[in-house]
């Protein structure tokens, strides 16, 4: 008994059934990942590009050919050495990134993108710095990324791919120059520090120049002040001293203008010089005699009357 005796034939069409379904499911279902696109050739001619998620393709008709990640893709570029426009060798390397925009012309533009980009990014980076002197290289690095990254993306579009930008890594001159630059830096260096040194001394002359100068005013400030103050105070003084005067001579004016005023104003004086006189006899030998001795007597002698006659004219109660 062989087993195809065992087997009914339903059995085994069934099995066959099972088997051709898996392998057409297996061929004809596929699950593209994000970010991620599918070209589909059909006999061998473009037929679509398949995007994320579930798709279907007929099975051993359709074929995925290539598959293109859509995200953006550093890529180093080899180190090269490129020479400047005052013809001194300089070693240049750097990243790219750039991202594949149009899968079918990925796939069918050039047989390898990246190995095209890379070339392309080699070539356009000697011509630009082949533009442009030693230091500009190092000051303009922004403008050698904008220019490569400008000239690749230009030919990139035949490629389905965009250049997002370039970054430069490293920029390595010959040992000679980067001693000479290390020595120029040290000198540039030098310098700015002695003409810091000596606007520093010249910032402390001015200061002290300045300070004397402002000293000495606000000095003579002061002492003009001080005269100031002192001629107010001494023509205060005065004005008080006339003025307390003016009033004296005011009120003496106004007493001899009285009754009896101006016999007053006799009496006083009358005692004032007999005073005067025995003052200077008591402190000093010196006999002094008036040179007119009558003057004095006659007006003693009316003192002596004025006060005889104040007395006889005292009231009888005082009496």
């Amino acid at each position: 008994m062989t087993i195809f005796d065992i087997i009914s034939a339903p059995l085994v069409f069934a099995i066959v059934f099972v088997f051709l379904a898996v392998v057409f499911a297996y061929k004809g279902i596929k699950v593209v990942p994000q970010q991620s696109a599918w070209v589909v050739e059909r006999l061998g001619k473009f037929n679509t590009v398949l995007n994320p998620g579930l798709n279907f393709i007929i099975p051993f008709i359709d074929n995925v050919a290539y598959r293109h990640s859509l995200k953006e893709i550093p890529l180093d570029t080899p180190a090269q050495v490129c020479i400047t426009r005052d013809n001194t060798q300089l070693s240049v390397d750097g990243v790219l990134f750039f991202q594949v925009t149009d899968p079918m012309r990925a796939s069918y533009g050039t047989s390898n993108y990246v190995i095209a980009i890379t070339q392309l990014a080699q070539t356009t980076l000697r011509s630009v710095i082949g533009r442009m002197e030693l230091d500009k290289t190092f000051e303009e690095r922004d403008v050698i990324n904008s220019e490569v990254v400008s000239a690749i993306d230009d030919a990139a579009l035949n490629w389905g791919v965009k250049v997002l930008r370039y970054e430069i890594k490293d920029l390595t001159p010959p040992a000679v120059i980067l001693q000479a630059m290390q020595q120029q830096i040290t000198a540039e260096r030098e310098k700015r520090a002695l003409i810091a040194e000596s606007e520093g001394r010249k910032q402390e002359q001015i200061n002290l120049a300045t300070g004397e100068k402002q000293a000495a005013i606000a000095r003579s400030e002061g002492e003009k002040q001080a005269e100031i103050n002192m001629a107010e105070g001494q023509a205060a003084a005065t004005l008080a001293i006339a003025t307390a005067t003016a009033e004296a001579i005011r009120k003496v004016a106004e007493a001899t203008e009285a009754k009896g005023g101006m016999t007053a104003v006799n009496l006083h004086v009358a005692e004032k010089y007999v005073q005067a006189f025995s003052e200077m006899a008591r402190t000093n030998n010196t006999l002094i005699v008036p040179a007119n001795l009558g003057d004095m007597t006659s007006l003693i002698s009316s003192a002596m009357k004025i006060v005889q006659g104040n007395n006889n004219t005292t009231p009888p109660a005082a009496r």
